[in-house]
């Protein structure tokens, strides 16, 4: 079998469209490729709609399968191929679009999907509002990235400990210490005066990590992340707690704008002695692990999850979490693994749609839950190894069932199997 695969971003344009809409589909695609290419010979193309069909005829000649995986939200998938076509694809919304907008007939998502008559995504959540449009029978699997198997090598190479002591990293780029900075430049004057030029990168940055260590990875300008709350509550909780720690690490090739804005905020939640890190810049495998290492908790008060892959390889790794149950974290997210966040949900408008329009739900972090549950957390790494220790392994096990290549191997033989039988049914 033949399997052709796309993503609009690839090796060669990460780098700029770093934090860009979709940038994380390739990321995707090259988690879930060792698995595709246990199923069959895989092929990367950068210009789908100049060779997918040519590759499709091809493997017809000769009596070969082949089936075309396009990682991109429906809206971005094409549906004019001959070669049976799967959009992969992440939603967080309870409602997936059934408009058009801008003449497009692809905003309306049921067009793609009846078109593709099958699709792959991550999260049960996902599958649950894909049939709530298509009908219950629609063939529509949940597979996520199948990270597991990578990030559970790595922690069974690191000491799962519930505090850090002393652990240094490396790094090139940005690194900025609320202990370091005088804050008093990103204040009200600074909105009107316009604020001070960012910090500049550095070739060479070393960070020292101890005491109980909670991490997150994100975009900032992604609106879901809701960064604002995770740093409140944090500053908050441990106003008078020198040895927590919160590090953002922050994914987006062009940072000014967004860490003025971050600035701006650790400004306004002072006074407080714990201590805040924002790094933006490149962390060599090493340093990442050492990072996890430090780590005692992986953070996210995000509004829904497509799936969270930092989310998803921290836990992997055996580091509990602080985070919603809801969205796709419904599926790996649980009270023996995680210190619950809850929330409830609230209207609000499909991300790329330009009117705006109120068509779906999104889920807000209740601000004094993730206090309690950053409070619970830091207890349990000072007093309660034991608990700490349960938690980690049932953070890998859980990972495990969830997001491991023989899981995702399972499922993927079985789905494209079933598509393909269809499609050569229909076209016979």
């Amino acid at each position: 079998m033949l399997i052709i695969i796309h993503s609009e971003t690839n090796k060669s344009t990460i780098a700029q469209n770093l934090g860009r809409p979709e940038y994380s589909y390739y990321f995707v695609l090259k988690e879930f490729r060792p698995v595709l290419e246990r199923l069959g010979q895989v092929l990367e193309v950068s210009n789908p709609d100049e060779l997918v069909d040519r590759l499709y005829a091809d493997c017809q000649s000769r009596g070969e399968a082949c089936v075309f995986l396009s990682f991109s939200p429906p809206h971005r998938t094409p549906m004019h191929y001959a070669c049976p076509t799967l959009p992969v694809f992440a939603w967080e919304f309870s409602t997936i679009p059934t408009e058009s907008w801008h003449g497009e007939p692809r905003h309306d998502w049921r067009r793609v999907l009846g078109a593709c008559g099958a699709a792959i995504t991550h999260s049960s959540y996902t599958v649950n509002a894909v049939r709530d449009a298509m009908g219950a029978q629609y063939p529509i699997c949940a597979i996520p990235a199948p990270v597991w198997d990578r990030f559970a090598t790595l922690g069974r190479q690191l000491e799962r400990k519930p505090q850090a002591d002393q652990v240094t990293l490396r790094l090139r780029g940005l690194l900025i210490d609320s202990r370091m900075l005088d804050l008093g430049a990103y204040g009200p004057q600074a909105l009107v005066d316009g604020f001070p030029p960012v910090p500049t990168a550095s070739p060479d940055c070393e960070l020292l990590l101890d005491g109980v260590v909670y991490s997150a990875v994100f975009n900032p300008y992604d609106g879901r992340k809701n960064w604002q709350d995770m740093i409140s509550a944090f500053c908050t909780t441990f106003r008078d707690t020198e040895d927590a720690t919160l590090v953002l690490k922050l994914t987006h090739h062009d940072i000014d704008v967004a860490l003025n804005d971050m600035l701006h905020h650790l400004y306004k939640n002072q006074s407080y002695r714990c201590r805040i890190v924002l790094i933006h810049g490149y962390l060599a495998d090493a340093d990442y692990e050492r990072l996890v290492e430090a780590t005692s908790y992986v953070v996210n008060s995000s509004f829904g999850e497509g799936q969270c892959l930092p989310l998803m390889e921290f836990m992997s790794c055996g580091k509990p979490a602080v985070a919603p149950c809801n969205t796709a974290m419904a599926d790996y997210i649980d009270h023996d693994n995680s210190f619950i966040v809850d929330s409830t949900d609230e209207l609000t408008a499909w991300p790329h749609d330009p009117r705006a329009a109120y068509r779906t739900l999104r889920y807000i972090t209740n601000w004094d839950s993730l206090c309690s549950a950053y409070q619970a957390s830091y207890d349990v790494a000072k007093n309660d190894t034991a608990r700490y220790a349960q938690m980690s392994a049932s953070a890998v096990a859980s990972l495990e069932h969830f997001c491991s290549q023989a899981r995702a191997e399972q499922r993927l033989e079985g789905f494209l199997a079933q598509v393909l039988q269809r499609h050569a049914g229909t076209s016979a």
